[in-house]
């Protein structure tokens, strides 16, 4: 009988918008034997797709890059290839950030000024199934579960499609109808249309409600 061969190292997809940062964070993963990037994007929109076409076990992805957050990727990733375990990496120490994560499917959460010290572990970690994340992290977790649930108020989850969703991060990031529609790849009626969906489901018409909207859901940066 033929054996599968054993996987001697872990496989990374790693995403930043950032060309620097990325060199530096594949340095640090690089420097153990157990640790192969394999991939790397400098957009959502790329990071989901090599993640849906390589062999990767880990997808570091940046909370907040261009076309589709590392947010929106971890969802699409939770719902296509479970088996992909994702790592959010944000500059931010923003708790509404890391509980979007969190409701995204993320198996963990490095903030960036913490990478020297946690990168590698958190990789490791995520890896073999187990959550990673910062300390205050799990502190504010365990608090806000604590509030809500005396409260009566667990997070509900969001209405939105995934395109809409995108839609609504184009539009916070000052995009027009028509450029919005080149970047998706499709029609500005159908724009409209998603528009108008997320006007029907949130209550939201026009962009300032849009964009504290997308403020809140870690979608854009304040």
């Amino acid at each position: 009988m033929t054996r599968k061969p054993i996987q001697t190292s872990i496989r990374i997809l790693l995403a930043d918008d950032h060309t620097l940062v990325r060199r530096g964070l594949r340095l640090v993963l690089e420097s153990q034997p157990d640790l192969r990037v394999v991939a790397e994007a400098g957009d959502g929109r790329e990071a989901l797709e090599l993640a849906l076409r390589e062999g990767i076990d880990v997808a570091i992805l940046d909370v907040a890059m261009p076309r589709l957050t590392g947010l929106q990727v971890a969802w699409e990733l939770h719902r296509q290839r479970p088996q992909v375990r994702c790592l959010m990496l944000s500059m931010h120490d923003n708790e509404q950030f890391f509980f979007e994560a969190l409701r995204a499917g993320a198996c963990g959460y490095v903030r960036k000024v913490d990478v020297d010290d946690e990168l590698v572990e958190a990789c490791r970690a995520v890896a073999r199934g187990e959550p990673f994340f910062y300390p205050e992290g799990v502190s504010a977790l365990v608090r806000k579960y604590v509030e809500a649930a005396r409260e009566g108020r667990l997070l509900a989850d969001d209405p939105l499609t995934t395109r809409e969703t995108e839609v609504v991060k184009l539009i916070a990031e000052g995009h027009t109808t028509r450029e919005i529609a080149a970047l998706l790849g499709i029609s500005e009626h159908t724009v409209d249309r998603h528009r108008a969906n997320v006007a029907e489901k949130l209550g939201l018409r026009d962009r300032v409600a849009l964009t504290r909207y997308a403020i809140r859901r870690g979608l854009v940066q304040p």
